[in-house]
């Protein structure tokens, strides 16, 4: 397994060793031992699957302490542009994002820690996209920013116009008109 720094230094890339031959791949999705010594100690509680059409925009989610949420996602079938957002006040990168191209051709993974709005677009015609959350889902702490919020400067790679959303995420505000409730160094 490699991990790939990006420019948020607690949101890294996973790429795992493929083995393929003529009968297709294997690959070690997840190991908790791996994970803790080469990224940092995380004990996964939940597994979530979702199934998106081209275009649609999932995000930008987080849940709030006490029921913050750290999460490992991948693409098991398409392309997704996977987003995370650092909403930790006080932090250097506060408002910054990454965001990565996660396929079911390059295998990677996104880890985001807690602290982070979380979302991503369909690239491909449809997409299986998993998630591993350190945390229960707790519907009483969700929250969301405005995944077009013009701050923020995220290129979906989706035509406007292509974009679809849920009712609630087409109504999420900005991120200067909420108070973050994480506090850098206090994930």
């Amino acid at each position: 397994m490699e991990v790939i720094k990006t420019a948020i230094p607690e949101v890294v890339i996973l790429e795992p060793k493929v083995y393929q031959d003529d009968r297709g791949y294997f690959f070690e999705a997840f190991s908790e031992e791996v994970f803790s010594r080469l990224v940092t100690p995380t004990h996964f509680v939940q597994d979530n699957e979702s199934r998106s059409s081209y275009g649609v925009v999932r995000g930008l989610h987080f849940q709030a302490p006490p029921h913050a949420q750290a999460k490992l996602v991948r693409v098991v079938k398409g392309s997704v542009l996977d987003v995370a957002v650092d909403l930790r006040k006080g932090s250097p990168s506060y408002g910054a994002h990454v965001a990565v191209e996660l396929s079911e051709e390059n295998h990677r993974m996104l880890f985001i820690p807690r602290g982070f709005a979380h979302g991503f677009s369909v690239l491909s015609s449809d997409a299986i996209f998993q998630y591993k959350c350190d945390n229960y889902y707790a519907p009483q702490s969700e929250g969301a920013v405005a995944w077009d919020d013009p701050t923020l400067s995220i290129d979906w790679r989706v035509p406007t116009q292509d974009v679809i959303l849920s009712a609630k995420d087409a109504h999420h505000p900005c991120l200067d008109e909420f108070n973050t409730p994480f506090i850098y160094g206090e994930e």
